[in-house]
């Protein structure tokens, strides 16, 4: 004789009304199909319904339990599929049970992310579409483990928590259900009850793919299967372009601001793919950065405030047409970075903040979960799933996205327990000092894991400390990233910049001070958005004198820089030096570039593009960027003249860089030590009249005579214009 089914617990009015009030903590065990005696018996909660078909192999009427409005139960003989007819208000419908189906997460799953070690958690939590036993739908799944009842709502079901309350997934603290005949596109949230029964501002998913158009914050359901690449050469090649001895010049970008359509409407991911790559290939930088583009609520925080950590923002298009951007830019031979914020998320409604009724994924104690600067919550990087959270998106995005690389945000805050806190506003870590071991700890795994499991990526972190090794490898006792920002060389400069010439022999070492620790880590060298906003000023408007020195000046300090050992970053703006500071609710002002006016601008733009042709086409300008042996100071004590002059080597058989600057308004004709006998071609010449310069100079070279000076065995008259840079490289013989 078969076997009878385990007969399930009769169902009390009680329960029933605990579904209906949408208070019962364990759906499954309730609706869907249950044994009952020697049959089966379904259950289902179908609000506005007066009545209820269950279509089977006959169609089976099923009964409203009494004084529970919407509850229906059928008996079956046997378990099977099953659809549901609902008929309500004049109105008939049909639908799948999402309790007729399984779960979708497997043990392993359930037991990686108990650990918080499953290294793909977007693979699992979030919305998938999926074919489940059969039918298609999307699998939905939350952490949320101090919940009382989690649902998911959309227009699917009127935005209401009673009708798809989901199914717990043990001590995993997750919450899953399929909900079948959903598709692409589809708008949802998370209703969560907390641990003392309340209902809670709706949340969006935090690993959610897709999200609304701002203000509007719902999650969207988006596919990310079948990805259309055509990048693979890149992608082969890239770890020779992004390591210490290649060429890396990096344009920095705000994509919401860079350049507008017609209307002041925001370029699309489809027309930066045409107009942004097309502009950074001629003008010769090796990598675009763009600005977080995770989803953001806010247009002013810049996506430095994001909610949607897994979502490309919809402000400029889909998953799809992103990736399709990052695949021109791979095509064209330029790679991607990412701004990348682990430091700190905003306290919206509708986002990370007390998800699920507890300080889940920030510290509960404001002392270390609350951000006195940004009124933003700073993540529990000492919660396994949380730290789990954070490298799982860093690897997302260099994975489904084949991003080149992370820049991470704000890394000092993260290392400090004390960062921007007077004395008892902090937390003390174990050994009474200050520095976050945690964060220390998520930073290391990120890095290990990206360059693990990516090959060719490169991480970098705006690190504004001294904090030690922040680019150098983990098992050297370092943080593990691939280059750092140098914060101290951009303040020390540019406040060198600024003064006007006549004093600046009083500040001369703040241009050389840069060389005393140019070694201790790999540094990009980096004029950031940072420069030129909240009253800064442009880059141009920092400079001193009549229009014309302000070009001269700011042309010869990008000579500077771009000799200077260090990769370069440059912000977008800056290249053509438009007067304005940036604002990130308008376009460039790329009107600068036209008109009877634009002579220096359209200079300072082809300087930029020469400067990055020159320093790709020369080993000696970077193969040795981050060792000493690359550098050698000819002259660095003229603090009256205030001229500099060193040299810059790459391998035995390159070619030395001779670098010249000088940095008062007055001709200068000095005797330069130069390392190699010959002709010496000036290569490059800020003053010359293509950058908007005067054209003085050396009538295109040098040649050297035996006469020992500046240390150097040989050297040769040379002429330094007024506020210019000069590069000299010996001829071809």
């Amino acid at each position: 004789m078969p076997k009878e089914p385990n007969t399930a617990p009769s169902l009390s009015i009680h329960t029933a009304r605990a579904i209906a009030q949408g208070t019962h903590g364990d759906p499954f065990s309730v609706l869907g199909l249950h044994p009952s005696g020697k049959g089966w018996q379904l259950r289902a909660f179908v609000p506005g319904a007066d009545s209820l078909i269950v279509l089977a192999d006959t169609e089976i009427p099923a009964t409203q339990i009494k004084d529970v409005p919407g509850f229906f139960t059928a008996d079956l003989p046997a378990r099977t599929a099953y659809r549901l007819r609902a008929i309500g208000s004049g109105t008939r419908w049909e639908f799948e049970d999402p309790f007729r189906f399984g779960p979708v997460l497997g043990e392993m799953d359930e037991y990686l992310l108990g650990e918080g070690t499953h290294k793909r958690l977007w693979q699992v939590l979030g919305a998938h579409l999926m074919t489940h036993e059969g039918v298609e739908g999307v699998h939905f799944a939350v952490w949320a483990p101090n919940a009382q009842r989690v649902s998911v709502v959309g227009d699917f079901n009127i935005w209401d928590g009673r009708r798809t309350p989901m199914r717990r997934r043990g001590p995993t603290g997750v919450w899953e259900i399929f909900v079948p005949g959903l598709t692409e596109g589809t708008t949802y949230k998370y209703e969560l009850r907390n641990i003392d029964g309340a209902v809670m501002p709706l949340k969006s998913d935090p690993a959610g793919f897709g999200s609304e158009h701002p203000p509007a914050n719902a999650s969207v359901v988006r596919d990310l299967r079948g990805a259309d690449w055509h990048d693979a050469k890149w992608m082969k090649t890239r770890a020779a372009a992004q390591n210490v001895d290649a060429p890396i010049s990096v344009y920095e970008v705000h994509l919401a601001s860079w350049k507008r359509a017609p209307g002041d409407r925001m370029l699309s991911y489809t027309e930066l793919a045409d107009q942004l790559v097309t502009y950074v290939t001629d003008m010769g930088f090796t990598h675009i950065e763009l600005m977080p583009i995770s989803e953001y609520p806010f247009d002013g925080s810049w996506g430095y405030q994001p909610v949607g950590l897994f979502a490309p923002t919809i402000r400029h298009g889909t998953p799809p047409e992103f990736r399709a951007f990052i695949d021109a830019a791979h095509k064209a031979g330029i790679g991607v970075l990412l701004d990348w914020v682990p430091g700190h998320f905003p306290s919206d409604a509708h986002g990370l903040g007390r998800f699920d009724g507890t300080a889940l994924y920030e510290h509960a104690d404001p002392r270390e979960g609350f951000h006195q600067d940004w009124n933003t919550l700073i993540f529990n990087y000492g919660r396994t799933e949380v730290a789990n959270y954070l490298i799982s998106n860093a690897l997302y995005w260099l994975e489904e996205y084949h991003l080149d690389g992370l820049r991470v945000d704000a890394v000092a805050s993260m290392l400090y327990r004390d960062y921007s806190r007077e004395a008892g506003q902090w937390v003390p870590n174990r050994d009474g000092g200050r520095e976050n071991y945690e964060a220390i700890g998520l930073l290391q795994n990120m890095n290990i894991t990206a360059y693990g499991e990516c090959q060719g990526v490169m991480t970098v972190a705006e690190e504004s400390t001294a904090f030690p090794g922040v680019s150098r490898p983990v098992n050297h006792g370092g943080l593990g990233f691939g280059f750092k920002w140098n914060m101290g060389w951009m303040n020390d400069t540019l406040s060198y910049m600024q003064r006007d010439p006549v004093y600046r022999k009083h500040h001369h070492h703040q241009m050389t001070f840069g060389l005393h620790y140019a070694w201790s880590e790999n540094f990009i060298l980096p004029i950031s958005h940072d420069e030129v906003v909240h009253g800064k000023g442009s880059m141009i408007a920092k400079m001193p004198g009549n229009d014309a020195e302000k070009f001269a000046n700011l042309r010869a300090y990008y000579g500077f820089m771009w000799g200077h050992p260090g990769k370069k970053l440059l912000f977008m703006g800056c290249e053509f030096a438009q007067w304005g500071e940036w604002a990130h609710a308008r376009s460039l002002d790329w009107h600068v570039l036209e008109g009877d006016h634009s002579a220096p601008h359209l200079g300072m733009q082809s300087l930029i593009r020469d400067l990055n042709k020159l320093y790709r086409a020369t080993p000696s300008l970077y193969v040795n960027d981050t060792r000493p042996q690359g550098f050698e100071w000819i002259s660095a004590e003229d603090a009256d003249g205030s001229t500099y002059a060193f040299v810059r080597r790459g391998a035995k058989a390159d070619a030395p860089v001779v670098v010249a600057c000088n940095f008062t308004p007055v001709e200068r004709h000095i005797r330069l030590g130069l390392p190699v006998a010959g002709k010496w071609d000036e290569v490059l010449n800020t003053d010359a009249s293509a950058y908007g310069g005067e054209n003085r100079g050396n009538m295109g070279g040098v040649t050297s005579e035996a006469k020992p000076s500046h240390n150097q065995p040989h050297s040769a008259i040379v002429t330094l214009p007024p506020l210019s840079t000069v590069f000299f490289k010996p001829a071809k013989t």
